[in-house]
């Protein structure tokens, strides 16, 4: 059976992917820096932000799904000054073109890359990183295949939590539809073997909310009761900060149904 590799298998989009594929009866190598524990798929030891161990990892392979990426924002759950004004690429644009000369040269069939909806109007240094590696994907000669995402709710999940000490919580009224992992994960491994290519109609959540409205049904799971105070945003702006509804597929699963599987037992804060 054909090989496919997953870059960023460990992550959460990685991971639901990865599970995915195994139950399909895939056979999957990951790329990791450290292998994980689980034993129903093959490791591979290397770094797309070094190359380290990449022609091992790309050897035999009939498909990359590249779901790799490196946003400080989101490893930390929140912004910093630093994040206005540079975002690292050693990963999502040097890792990217490694990964994809490297796959030329073992005549890979297939490469899947995850993006990020709205990169062409987002001003934030992250989402120029990320344009500027799916640019690459794009103007390869590989046969390839670009999936824009929205958000994810773990991601929200994340920002609103370093907001729960905040008796007042100040919220811009954009309308966006973020999206979970588990619905992108079930597109993008239908994108990977539906012998389709290039630009894929993009996936996001299943509502158009604001985001004060995210906040709200955040605060509900969470048993929190804060003042809300909403903020107008300039449309060039609420863009620029990747606040946009995604035109295309549709997840299945609501904010609300992911808060239940989340916080099921809740208690009642202050």
């Amino acid at each position: 059976m054909p090989l496919t590799l997953v870059t960023g298998g460990t992550g959460h989009l990685g991971q639901d992917i990865v599970d995915r594929l195994v139950s399909s009866g895939h056979r999957i190598r990951v790329l990791a820096r450290t292998p994980g524990p689980r034993s129903d798929v093959e490791w591979a030891v290397g770094d797309l932000a070094t190359g380290a161990g990449l022609p091992e990892a790309l050897h035999g392979v009939d498909t990359v799904i590249n779901a790799a990426t490196y946003s400080p924002i989101a490893r930390r759950g929140g912004f910093r000054p630093v994040d206005f004004f540079s975002s690292p690429s050693a990963v999502d644009v040097e890792g990217t073109e490694r990964l994809l000369s490297l796959s030329r040269d073992q005549s890979i069939r297939h490469f899947l890359h995850v993006s990020i909806v709205g990169l062409d109007a987002a001003t934030l240094p992250y989402a120029r990183v990320k344009l500027a590696g799916e640019k690459l994907v794009r103007s390869s000669t590989l046969s390839w295949s670009v999936v824009r995402a929205m958000p994810f709710y773990y991601l929200l999940d994340k920002l609103l939590a370093r907001q729960t000490w905040l008796p007042a919580w100040p919220m811009p009224t954009t309308v966006f539809n973020p999206v979970d992992t588990s619905d992108v994960a079930d597109y993008v491994v239908t994108c990977a073997f539906d012998g389709a290519r290039g630009a894929r109609a993009e996936i996001g959540g299943p509502e158009d909310l604001s985001l004060t409205e995210f906040a709200r049904q955040y605060q509900h799971a969470r048993g929190l009761h804060r003042k809300i105070l909403p903020i107008s945003l300039s449309e060039t702006r609420a863009r620029g900060m990747g606040f946009v509804v995604s035109q295309g597929v549709r997840g299945k699963l609501s904010w609300a149904g992911w808060l239940r599987r989340q916080y099921p037992d809740v208690r009642r804060a202050a």
